[in-house]
């Protein structure tokens, strides 16, 4: 059975960037890739044939989701991952530490404060209550779902992914904000350390246990904040472990993302792969990609689009907007997609106005075509030696932070 290896193809000319091919027990990924999110082994609203027929060549799902519901055990016994949710490809889980911050402290509504503002020790967002209690050991949270009281380490954040039995699976880490201090981010990063060590040994340990159950990666999550010193420490303590990749996570300063992704790879070895988590904008894309990093996920282009967003190659729009009433075009007339090939605005913005299920579906397919097509093209684009002319060319002309009128 093969296990797992990454192997560089061709890289950017004095840069970090690189196209490679990681090898699961599923399949390769080609990268640079995109990574759908299916946050409850599903990426919501669309079947994973159709995920397939999209050109995702991954998904990852969520331990803390599945671990509430339905039990990891029982995506275990239904096989693993791939076999429960119907996806014959790679899989990838993220350890939950994301989801611990980000429901224990009401992450979204800190995203919108100021971070300009007095940093703490203890950030929550106002009007929330704290969910979620981290110490050296781990963390105890209370259900979003229910209300009852969890406890997560590195060891069972280790089993809890074990018996989901994704092929790549990242090892239980703190993510903390940018409104926590110097202070703690320091005490943060040599916490998730630590915390990687124990996943390292956990890791080994179930293993050799589970003989008969495929090889999982271990990708130990570099932190650090926007601190050059804590991220390039973080990144060169982590490389000394005995894991198969990386991930970059945790607060990252969108108009230096591709400056901290530099440094975190110049610390680690060029053999591994990289997983930006949580990046998915072409600007980020472009920025992470020349400065070494290797595969994406994000929730963004499902999200949107069952609010109505879609994507284009100018700029997006939304189409509950009623100027789409009677726009008989397809959502973007360059898009291959299943959607741009058979519907128009004026049908979609029917369906969102009618709110018919229908609408979350046809725009999620567009969303997620539109970014694994765009990032495809970054891949083609390093072997092909044209990198700065695509990224000009999208760039130039894409302002999708932007929407239309």
């Amino acid at each position: 059975m093969t296990e797992f290896a990454f192997a560089v193809e061709h890289r950017l000319d004095g840069r970090l960037g690189r196209a490679g091919v990681i090898t699961t027990p599923h399949g390769q990924i080609r990268t640079p890739a995109f990574t759908p999110v299916g946050t409850k082994a599903t990426v919501k609203a669309v079947l994973p044939e159709a995920m397939r027929d999209l050109g995702a060549q991954v998904i990852l799902a969520n331990a803390y989701h599945l671990y509430l519901q339905p039990g990891s055990d029982i995506v275990d016994e239904a096989g693993g991952l791939g076999a429960f949710m119907g996806w014959p490809g790679p899989t990838i889980t993220d350890s939950g530490g994301f989801q611990v911050l980000s429901l224990g402290v009401g992450f979204k509504k800190i995203l919108a404060m100021d971070v300009g503002t007095r940093r703490s020790d203890d950030v929550i967002a106002p009007g929330k209550d704290r969910l979620a209690h981290v110490d050296d050991d781990g963390v105890t949270f209370k259900s979003h779902i229910d209300g009852s009281m969890h406890r997560f380490t590195p060891e069972v954040s280790m089993q809890v992914q074990h018996s989901i039995g994704a092929d790549i699976i990242f090892a239980f880490d703190e993510c903390t904000t940018l409104l926590n201090t110097r202070e703690y981010q320091e005490l943060s990063v040599a916490r998730t350390q630590a915390w990687a060590e124990r996943c390292v040994v956990e890791h080994r340990r179930l293993t050799d246990e589970r003989t008969t159950h495929p090889y999982q990666a271990l990708f130990a999550v570099v932190q650090g904040a926007q601190y050059e010193d804590l991220r390039r420490r973080s990144a060169r303590d982590l490389a000394g472990l005995e894991v198969d990749g990386f991930g970059i996570g945790g607060a990252l300063e969108k108009d230096h993302l591709g400056t901290i992704v530099r440094w975190v790879c110049e610390e680690l070895p060029d053999d591994k792969p990289r997983h930006l988590l949580g990046i998915g904008e072409p600007d980020d894309v472009f920025a992470a990609v020349e400065s070494g990093a290797d595969t994406f996920d994000c929730v963004a282009p499902s999200r949107n689009a069952r609010n109505g967003t879609v994507y284009h190659t100018v700029k997006r729009f939304h189409l509950t907007n009623g100027s789409y009433r009677r726009d008989f075009s397809p959502i973007d007339e360059s898009c291959d997609c299943y959607t741009c090939q058979h519907y128009t605005r004026a049908y979609l913005h029917h369906l969102f106005k009618s709110k018919e299920m229908l609408a979350a579906t046809l725009a999620t397919i567009h969303n997620e075509r539109h970014i694994i097509r765009l990032i495809d093209r970054v891949r083609e684009s390093i072997l092909a030696g044209s990198f700065d002319d695509l990224r000009q060319e999208v760039l130039g002309r894409d302002s999708s932070g932007q929407a239309m009128a």
